[in-house]
């Protein structure tokens, strides 16, 4: 996968694949850097004594590793597994996991513009990484937003099927919030005119809105967006839009966020 440096840096985390056990220690291979061997001394392998190395790591697993030293002239690279928290492995599995997709995806683009991956790699793929973090940044980000690519002035004849391959291949992370919503109307129309207000609110909504009927007067909205700050302002934009409608009607309303 990866088009990385030769080497990984100090203090960088990589994932490996364990190649020989021993008791003082065990070899790996490091899956992001063209499979260079890398070394995890049994006092990195876990806090505390270690009495059975193989309780720990063994021959063909996938560990998470924190990149001690590298003597590039030796072709050594020094790791530790005790260094890696639970929370720093699983993310660091998942960019691993989500960069492998892309490398695949790429060689889908490739195939579709004719094109080898090495060829689209240096027309776009470097700039798509300089732009985007990462090449499944730029994926997910074209998934979401068919503008991505011109918002970082990119073009050229790879966009279409790159933007095309993203939607097809990638679904684009969302979170939700949600909150209550208290409509009254005192009009003898008034469960027209909240249906109306409510209406209005969904119609306004460029982002996912769920409006669910709970029990008069109370409605339950569920909006859905790439990220919460998107998804905070977007219910905002349409709880204010619904509870003014209602009020020049003659009625009242008021929200209540649900607790993060």
């Amino acid at each position: 996968m990866a088009r990385v440096g030769e080497f990984p840096e100090e203090g960088e985390l990589v994932v490996c694949t364990v190649q020989n056990v021993k008791n003082f220690g065990a070899f790996v291979t490091l899956d992001e850097y063209g499979d260079k061997e890398g070394f995890i001394h049994v006092r990195d392998v876990a806090t505390g004594w270690v009495k059975y190395i193989r309780d720990y790591v063994r021959e063909g697993q996938k560990v998470v590793t924190k990149v001690l030293g590298v003597d590039s002239t030796k072709g050594h690279i020094d790791l530790s597994l005790k260094s890696v928290n639970e929370h720093q492995r699983r993310e660091k599995v998942q960019q691993w996991k989500n960069e492998t997709k892309a490398e695949k995806l790429l060689e889908i683009v490739a195939a579709r513009l004719e094109k080898t991956p090495d060829e689209c790699w240096e027309e776009f793929g470097y700039l798509l990484v300089d732009a985007f973090g990462t090449l499944y940044g730029a994926f997910e980000s074209c998934a979401i937003d068919d503008n991505a690519l011109e918002d970082t002035e990119l073009s050229g004849d790879w966009t279409g099927a790159f933007i095309k391959v993203a939607k097809e291949n990638v679904t684009p992370p969302f979170v939700q919030i949600a909150g209550i919503l208290e409509l009254r109307s005192p009009a003898p129309d008034g469960v027209d005119r909240i249906k109306a207000a409510l209406k209005k609110g969904q119609e306004a909504s460029s982002d996912e809105l769920q409006i669910q009927y709970i029990g008069a007067p109370r409605y339950r909205l569920v909006m859905s967006a790439p990220d919460y700050k998107t998804a905070e302002e977007a219910l905002k934009e349409v709880t204010n839009l619904v509870v003014a409608e209602i009020k020049d009607t003659g009625g009242d309303g008021a929200f209540h966020r649900d607790a993060k």
